[in-house]
C-alpha cells in the first residue's frame, strides 16, 4: 500500500522549514520581496524560497563551475546559484523577458556576482542549440520554463551534461495535477515529461515533493 510520510504543510510548518534552512542574504530577500511587489500577478513564477538554499547547496555539493539555467524570471534562482559558484564559475541564463530580468540584473550587480552570469535574451531553444556540443561540459542545469517545451530543453541539456553532472527540474508535480488522467495543457506536458525522464537510461533520477515538485537527475557515464 502506498502511504505518505509527509505531514500536512501548514503555514506554521512551512515557516519552521524556512527558519531551519540557511537564511536568505539581504540581496536575496530584497529580490524576493521586490518581485512580489512589482510583479504581483506573475510572482508565482518565482522559484520557491526554500529552493534558493537548495540550489546553492547542490552547486557546492558537486563543485559546479558551468551552469545552464532555462527560465530566469527576476533572477532569484540565478542569484542563489551564482552565490555558490567559485569566482571562475559561470551561469548561462536563458529568458525572453528584458523587463523581468532587468530586476535580476540589478540584484546580481548589487550582490557582486554579475560577472558570473551570462544572460541571453532569446528563445531558450535557440540559445541551447547554439551551445557547444562537441563533448559534455555542463555541470548543473536548472529547468524552470514553459512546460510544453520541457522535453526539447531536456534533450539539449542532457546530451551536453558531463557524467556525474546534475539536472534540476522544477514544477514536476504541477500543483498535483500530474495524477489527473484528463489533464490537458501544461499539466499533461509535465505528465509526459515525467514519463520521459523515468525511461531515459542516460540518467538516474528522483522526483521529490519539494515545493511544486523537483526532479533531480544525475547523468550517468556514457
Amino acid at each position: 500500500m502506498t502511504e505518505t510520510k509527509n505531514p500536512p504543510l501548514t503555514p506554521e510548518l512551512y515557516a519552521y522549514v524556512l527558519e531551519h534552512n540557511p537564511p536568505l542574504d539581504p540581496v536575496q530577500r530584497e529580490l524576493v520581496e521586490l518581485t512580489h511587489t512589482r510583479f504581483a500577478d506573475a510572482a508565482g513564477l518565482q522559484t520557491a524560497e526554500e529552493q534558493g538554499p537548495l540550489l546553492s547547496f547542490l552547486v557546492r555539493l558537486i563543485g559546479a563551475r558551468q551552469i545552464v539555467e532555462v527560465g530566469t524570471f527576476t533572477g532569484y534562482s540565478t542569484l542563489s546559484m551564482a552565490r555558490a559558484l567559485p569566482a571562475d564559475g559561470r551561469i548561462i541564463a536563458c529568458d525572453i523577458s528584458e523587463e523581468w530580468t532587468a530586476v535580476g540584473r540589478a540584484a546580481w550587480a548589487k550582490a557582486g556576482v554579475a560577472d558570473r552570469i551570462d544572460l541571453r535574451i532569446a528563445p531558450a531553444l535557440d540559445t541551447l542549440r547554439a551551445l557547444p556540443d562537441d563533448e559534455p561540459w555542463i555541470d548543473l542545469s536548472f529547468l524552470d520554463a514553459d512546460k510544453e517545451n520541457y522535453p526539447l530543453y531536456w534533450e539539449e541539456l542532457v546530451r551536453r551534461t558531463r557524467p556525474g553532472g546534475l539536472l534540476v527540474v522544477d514544477n514536476t508535480l504541477f500543483h498535483g495535477a500530474v495524477t489527473d488522467p484528463a489533464a490537458t495543457g501544461p499539466a499533461a506536458a509535465i505528465q509526459a515529461f515525467n514519463d520521459l525522464v523515468l525511461a531515459d537510461d542516460r540518467v538516474e533520477a528522483v522526483l521529490l515533493t519539494v515545493a511544486d515538485g523537483v526532479t533531480l537527475a544525475r547523468r550517468v557515464d556514457a
